[in-house]
């Protein structure tokens, strides 16, 4: 087993542990909520393919959904982005292309690629949970401001994570 599956392994398992019991209670001021469990699916080596991917995606979303009691509405949005992900990831391209086996985390590509990548994709996530959560677009200024906030929050905590728990080389 290589390294960067053991550490993916793990990462699914603390993750996913931190946000059913930690992260689904969190809320910055009723709008700001973070889906840390993401860095796990956004880390996915590009050579995790298109179906592997969204089967991840599902499998962990179905856990967040079945404690936070969201009948698939996390599970939606974390297969689109899984599907959208190799489109982004081509668009995003670093000058010196993506190595073979090499996790999408900032140790290995930079905090500018790094946020580049997973913002759009965390937007997206936060974008299609809250609108399917709200229902219609009624409410559409007050769904976007909790994708934007949401994002941001998500984000702070997945580059914190990844400073604090993360390999500096992998």
């Amino acid at each position: 087993m290589s390294k960067h599956a053991l550490l993916l392994i793990i990462s699914f398992i603390l993750l996913m542990t931190a946000q059913v019991f930690i992260f689904r209670n969190f809320v910055v001021f009723q709008v700001g909520f973070s889906f840390v469990y993401l860095l796990f699916l956004l880390s996915l080596p590009s050579e995790a393919g298109f179906t592997g991917g969204m089967v991840l995606a599902l499998i962990s979303a179905l856990i967040v959904d079945l404690f936070s009691q969201t009948l698939g509405i996390h599970a939606s949005a974390a297969v689109f982005i899984m599907f959208i992900r190799p489109f982004w990831m081509g668009i995003i391209l670093p000058r010196s292309g993506y190595e073979v086996n090499d996790l999408m985390i900032l140790n290995n590509y930079g905090v500018q690629w790094f946020l580049a990548y997973a913002a759009p994709l965390i937007f997206s996530y936060c974008c299609i949970v809250f609108f399917i959560e709200a229902g219609s677009a009624q409410f559409f200024w007050h769904t976007i401001t909790k994708a934007l906030v949401s994002t941001v929050v998500t984000l702070v905590f997945v580059v914190f994570t990844q400073y604090l728990f993360y390999p500096k080389s992998s």
